[in-house]
């Protein structure tokens, strides 16, 4: 079996505010995670990930760990977690690379190599000795930039559902309304309660096992609803939602990265949640400018045009946002922000900020373990003594760079 790394590399690091809290193999893109896409076209688990090393003690669930061990043992097979591999690929067992756009996206290690020469995301897999004219092509796109994980979703989406939806056990679906030829793919054990509408004319649909959808939801495909999620009513168009979501109101081209909850009305749109998320009731995204123009958004780097049109927030880990929290068009929140009482947020909030605006006061640690120890025992997952080290060290880390 392939010993499979995930490398975040120094463009990877940089993709706030998810950078501080997981590394970018943990990201989901399109129906799955990136380290999960990888795990289906290799048909093996990851071994774990390379990356920066205030995540040294990341953990969750299932997720892949930092690499420990001194070397890649011969055979290894190390993957760029920028790159989005096709769910339909499959790997040439005789190939030593692997290329999208004349870069190389994979490596497979012909001998032991030390892994310190990654460590600090620098080098470039095709430095390490592979030849992107002589590699073997491979499906996927590139992550040049976050919001990338919103620009390309539609088109994820209709790519990713009908591979994995034809993969799964299926169940009859007898109470809902489907309209549209795009296939709608429901997993054994999934829930559709009466007089909802599965609109399939944009695009396919796949609810997994476990999900819940209440009667009088509307899902627009593309779409993707995770195992155990909850979609309470509404409308939900075009929008990966992770595992064991809570979702009501409108919301649209949104990622949820999983364990998060938006239970209120209020409209969230071309937006990407992290995990453990809660969105007090009545809060609401702007994803368009009033001049219609390109929406700019803070990077560690300072403001960039991200050259879209339609693009909401960026929430990161563990954030809590109070009733009525008004998002401005291309906001970034930091992890671990608790945010209430505030009209319309400014474009950026830094991570573990506390308030209700500038000046931010800061977050208590102590506090804030607490508060995210309550939400995960909600959803009986303890919060593990490396967990708490992980994001103690994102605080520490955080705090550097705001001084």
């Amino acid at each position: 079996m392939t010993r499979l790394y995930l490398y975040d590399d120094e463009r990877a690091r940089t993709f706030e505010p998810f950078a501080l809290t997981r590394p970018v193999c943990e990201l989901r893109a399109g129906t799955d995670l990136i380290r999960e896409r990888w795990e289906h076209v290799t048909r093996s688990r990851a071994y774990g990930f390379i990356g920066a090393t205030h995540l040294r003690d990341f953990e969750e669930l299932d997720a892949a760990q930092a690499v420990t061990d001194s070397t890649v043992p011969p055979g290894s097979l190390i993957a760029n977690s920028r790159f989005i591999v096709s769910l339909g690929s499959r790997l040439d067992d005789a190939a030593t690379a692997f290329e999208c756009d004349g870069i190389v996206c994979a490596l497979r290690v012909r001998k032991s190599m030390d892994i310190t020469s990654l460590l600090d995301g620098k080098i470039a897999l095709e430095s390490l000795g592979a030849d992107s004219a002589s590699a073997a092509p491979i499906a996927g796109r590139w992550l040049g930039e976050v919001w990338d994980l919103m620009r390309d979703l539609q088109t994820q989406l209709n790519e990713d559902i009908p591979l994995l939806g034809s993969e799964l056990s299926g169940a009859a679906i007898e109470n809902a309304t489907i309209i549209g030829r795009n296939p709608v793919y429901c997993e054994t054990g999934a829930q559709i309660e009466p007089f909802v509408v599965l609109d399939a004319t944009d695009g396919p649909i796949l609810i997994r096992r476990g999900a819940t959808i209440a009667s009088f939801s509307r899902i627009f495909g593309p779409c993707y609803i995770g195992a155990g999620s909850q979609v309470l009513g509404d409308s939900v168009r075009g929008c990966s939602i992770g595992d064991v979501c809570r979702v009501r109101g409108e919301i649209s081209s949104t990622v949820m990265l999983g364990h998060s909850n938006k239970s209120h009305a209020g409209f969230v749109g071309n937006s990407y949640l992290g995990r453990w998320v809660n969105l007090g009731a009545g809060t609401t995204t702007s994803n368009l400018k009033n001049t219609y123009g390109n929406v700019a958004m803070w990077t560690p780097t300072g403001m960039r045009d991200t050259a879209m049109q339609f693009l909401g927030s960026l929430i990161g880990d563990h954030v809590k946002l109070g009733i009525g929290s008004m998002l401005t068009t291309g906001c970034v929140i930091g992890a671990g922000a608790n945010v209430f009482g505030a009209q319309v947020t400014p474009k950026h909030i830094p991570p573990f900020a506390w308030g209700s605006g500038e000046p931010w006061e800061r977050n208590d640690l102590d506090k804030f373990h607490e508060v995210a120890r309550r939400m995960m025992e909600r959803r009986h997952i303890p919060l593990g003594d490396k967990a708490r080290a992980q994001l103690a060290e994102a605080f520490r880390k955080s705090g550097e760079e705001d001084a």
